[in-house]
């Protein structure tokens, strides 16, 4: 059972699109490769991430959800985090990515030297949603009412006097 989310609550109250920026990357790493890995912060964040790749239908090409050993305030120490992430990157190729997302906005940035640096596409997570959400406007389109996102049900509430 896949739990609700605070996205998909913004998604029912919201028309216009919202995109994760996980599942926006890791939908155009399955464009680019049968595989992908995503590399993040520290690994107790390695679930969330999991259970947000299920929610969004893209888990079963997800090969490993690795953690490159730093916090996010720590990625401020360029040549530290350059290390962290090719370390964790080789590890997901080796377990059979053929792209690799950053799963952390702050990792902003570092896809392009991180690509050239393992050979293999390196998606931004931040820039892939940006990009799609901008896509998803210029179409003219909306979240879906029928279904998972309809609006939520008017209630009434009552408070105890």
């Amino acid at each position: 059972m896949i739990k609700r989310t605070v996205l998909d609550a913004t998604r029912e109250l919201l028309d216009v699109p919202v995109v994760d920026i996980t599942e926006a990357a890791a939908h155009l790493a399955c464009l680019l490769g049968r595989r992908y890995g995503v590399v993040t912060t520290l690994d107790r964040t390695c679930g969330l991430i999991e259970d947000s790749l299920h929610a969004a239908g893209v888990a079963q090409n997800c090969v490993t959800v690795t953690g490159a050993g730093l916090g996010v305030l720590e990625l401020t120490d360029e040549r530290r985090t350059e290390s962290a992430l090719l370390t964790a990157g080789r590890r997901a190729r080796d377990a059979g990515a053929e792209v690799l997302v950053l799963g952390c906005a702050g990792m902003t940035g570092l896809d392009r030297k991180i690509a050239t640096m393992l050979d293999i596409p390196v998606i931004d997570g931040v820039a892939a949603a940006v990009r799609l959400a901008e896509s998803l406007v210029a179409l003219g389109l909306k979240t879906s009412r029928a279904g998972s996102y309809a609006r939520p049900l008017d209630k009434r509430r009552t408070w105890p006097h």
